[in-house]
């Protein structure tokens, strides 16, 4: 009986191979809202400034991204440098994608300075929002970073902070455009989260997206 169950088994598998060789499974393919995402391919610069804080003075910042898509086509690949008060020069990797089962944009970065943050992010009326929570010691901070669009190849950019649940206060603000934009006189735009988290850090104020 054991061999004969062991014959069956071995034939169900055989079949089974044999369906699959033929039929191979679909590779997933990327949904629409990673189209949006592409609106970062290429490169950018940015200029922005920190505002003072009660960890620094603030002042300029400064910071160029370029944006590839990655095998597979699910995900952005940037890659980041700045210059900013206080903190210096850094440099950055970052990826941006979409969770269809959150139904939420994402963004994960790690730089330079041993950061990595995570944020989520949603794109509505021509201007995407990023949000994530970090601690700062026994407190806890929320960021939320806006990237306006002003035409294909610029957007300004906001980063505001709340901490324990008080008001939102802007920490940094900007205009970054893409290569060959400003030659058009268009606005400049802003980098992703990771830029905006970097630069206000710079400055004083708590790194965060």
């Amino acid at each position: 009986m054991k061999r004969a169950s062991m014959i069956v088994l071995a034939a169900v598998m055989f079949l089974t191979m044999a369906a699959t060789a033929q039929n191979p499974p679909t590779m997933p393919k990327p949904g629409p809202e990673v189209e949006k995402l592409k609106y970062f391919l290429g490169n950018w610069k940015q200029a922005g400034e920190v505002k003072p804080g009660p960890m620094g003075p603030g002042g300029k910042v400064t910071g160029t991204q370029n944006g590839s898509l990655m095998p597979g086509g699910f995900y952005i690949e940037l890659h980041g440098t700045g210059e900013a008060p206080v903190y210096g020069k850094f440099t950055s990797i970052a990826y941006l994608g979409y969770d269809p089962q959150e139904k939420t944009y994402t963004y994960d970065e790690f730089d330079s300075t041993g950061e990595h943050t995570v944020a989520k992010g949603m794109f509505e009326g021509g201007t995407w929002t990023w949000t994530n929570e970090a601690k700062m010691g026994d407190k806890v901070m929320k960021g939320r970073y806006t990237e306006k669009i002003t035409s294909p190849t610029s957007y300004d950019y906001k980063y505001e902070a709340s901490i324990d649940g008080g008001e939102y206060t802007t920490m940094m603000e900007g205009k970054a455009t893409k290569a060959g934009g400003a030659a058009k006189g268009k606005p400049a735009a802003a980098k992703s989260p990771a830029a905006k988290t970097s630069a206000a850090n710079d400055a004083g104020t708590p790194k965060s997206k």
